[in-house]
């Protein structure tokens, strides 16, 4: 069943979130969606030249889950709404600047590395920034960092309808790819995680996981999240049929029942308030 699958992955993103010991994630590679539950919400993630950083999920009709309604909006500025709605993919630079990563380390020294971390006598959180330090690397420049301007400018909007005006007044390059990316996505998805992103921007993380499972139950009950997989990762004629087809078809009511309330919530035996992550 969806609901028990999705109960026991975000448990697990909310106790990584909570996990009062350094966790160390290597993310050496395509790290998109579940793998990012997996790594971004532990104490040290390292990227190398070889990671590549994504929630794509509007793209398959879905919406960016495994606590991104947490992480995305204390990314710098606009660019956590622009990562949701666009599924836009960060090297190790990007991935850095934006908060996903801690570190960079050239896969070439991740061997020697977990090698001393294994060994290492002192593996507390100081500790292991400490060995760190003896092997991150400067991951060069960060694209987003120049982007940030006309991200924020572009992105600061009340809608999805006015991220596109303004990205058709801006008229860029970057511009008219940014509004074609956002045009292929689900119209409702898109919509639902615009919201997303508002509201976990006042949230603890536990009221973020128990949003997102709200979500993911209402998803699965849907029409896009199973038309949005059969396009992308079945039949992969990245054609789906997205319903409602437009954005202007989605109605606000729609959306209001996503965020609804449903029968059997995620909750936690506390709220996490007597302990950090950091």
């Amino acid at each position: 069943e969806p609901a028990a699958f999705y109960r026991v992955e975000y448990a697990y993103n909310r106790r990584l979130f909570r996990f009062p010991k350094p966790h160390i994630a290597l993310i050496d590679g395509v790290t998109m969606g579940g793998g990012l539950g997996v790594s971004v919400h532990g104490s040290h993630r390292v990227a190398t030249e070889r990671t590549l950083c994504a929630m794509p999920e509007t793209g398959i009709g879905l919406f960016p889950d495994i606590g991104a309604s947490y992480v995305l909006p204390r990314c710098p500025g606009m660019v956590g709404l622009y990562l949701a709605l666009t599924g836009a993919r960060l090297g190790a630079a990007d991935s850095l600047y934006a908060g996903l990563a801690t570190h960079y380390v050239p896969s070439h020294s991740l061997r020697e590395f977990t090698d001393a971390l294994t060994s290492a006598p002192d593996r507390s959180r100081d500790g292991i920034d400490r060995l760190l330090a003896r092997f991150a690397a400067d991951p060069g420049r960060a694209p987003l960092a120049g982007m940030r301007t006309v991200i924020d400018r572009c992105f600061a909007a009340d809608s999805v309808e006015e991220i596109l005006v303004n990205l058709d007044r801006d008229g860029s390059r970057w511009a008219r790819e940014t509004a074609a990316t956002i045009g292929t996505k689900s119209p409702t998805s898109l919509k639902i995680a615009f919201r997303q992103m508002r509201d976990g921007a006042g949230l603890s993380f536990e009221a973020c996981m128990a949003m997102e499972f709200r979500l993911a139950h209402h998803c699965m009950e849907g029409h896009d999240f199973y038309e949005g997989v059969r396009a992308v990762v079945i039949d992969r004629d990245n054609a789906p049929a997205w319903r409602p087809a437009s954005l202007a078809e989605v109605r606000a009511a729609d959306i209001d029942a996503y965020f609804a309330p449903v029968a059997h919530e995620l909750t936690f035996a506390d709220n996490g308030s007597d302990k950090r992550r950091n």
